[in-house]
């Protein structure tokens, strides 16, 4: 009975032992699992961060660079374009708007020479002729400049507007300050630009 007993309790250690180990070898390999497992992770780690990039992702990042670079160009070049053709065609409108302007200005020592003709007194039949002629003359060429977008500045009884006038004198009268009380020579516009100023005495 003690014999049978002590071969059962050998029995029993035997298979203790038996399940220690597995438990042991079961232990060794799980380790071994998160280690190969750790090691795989790394790797594709690694792997991903020293990937190669495809050669053809650069050279489509190169050209989109490129083409924009192209466009910014021509938009900057379009701007410059349109703002030259607007500064052409401006010019061009101001210079077909005032182009008579050196005609005008010609003109107008003779139109002074003509009033003063005008103003000349005499009595004698021949002289009569000759100033109703200066006179004809002298109004056929106000009336073509005024067909012509040219008119007079006016002056005596205005009062001083230092765009369309030039002071040459001053004097004290009856007239509010800073009227004009007379006129030394006649002002021209040309439409909306001033060609010469009237030359005026202010009173002050």
């Amino acid at each position: 009975m003690t014999e049978n007993k002590t071969n059962e309790e050998l029995d029993q250690q035997k298979n203790d032992q038996t399940v220690e180990a597995r438990e042991a070898d079961i232990e060794k390999d799980e380790a071994a699992i998160e280690a190969a497992e750790a090691d795989i992770e790394e790797n594709e780690s690694d792997d991903e961060a020293s990937e190669p990039t495809d050669p053809k992702d650069d050279e489509i990042a190169a050209l989109k660079q490129q083409v924009e670079a192209e466009e910014n160009k021509y938009l900057k070049l379009y701007a410059e374009f349109d703002n030259f053709k607007r500064r052409n065609r401006q010019e061009m409108e101001l210079n077909n708007k005032y182009k008579h302007q050196k005609i005008v200005e010609d003109l107008l020592p003779i139109i002074d020479n003509l009033e003063r003709a005008l103003k000349i007194e005499g009595e004698s039949e021949s002289f009569n002729s000759l100033l109703k002629g200066v006179e004809m003359v002298y109004n056929d060429l106000v009336n073509t400049l005024m067909k012509h977008d040219v008119k007079e500045i006016e002056s005596t009884g205005h009062t001083f507007d230092p765009n369309f006038h030039q002071a040459v004198m001053t004097e004290a009268s009856d007239e509010a300050d800073g009227t004009i009380i007379e006129e030394f020579q006649k002002g021209y516009m040309l439409k909306d630009r001033v060609i010469r100023p009237s030359m005026v005495k202010v009173s002050e």
